[in-house]
C-alpha cells in the first residue's frame, strides 16, 4: 500500500513538474494555494 502511494505521488509530482515548465506562471498559484491550504490547517490544529 505504501509502495503504491509513493508511486501515485511520484507520477502527481512529475505531472506538475511538466506543468510549471511548460506554464512557468502557475507556479505562483500553486504555492499560493499550498500556503493557503497549510495555513487553515495550522490554524484549525492550533483551535
Amino acid at each position: 500500500m505504501l509502495q503504491i502511494t509513493g508511486l501515485v505521488w511520484g507520477i502527481i509530482t512529475l505531472i506538475f513538474g511538466i506543468i510549471v515548465m511548460i506554464f512557468p506562471r502557475i507556479l505562483n498559484y500553486i504555492v499560493g494555494v499550498y500556503l493557503i491550504i497549510v495555513g487553515i490547517m495550522a490554524i484549525i490544529a492550533a483551535i
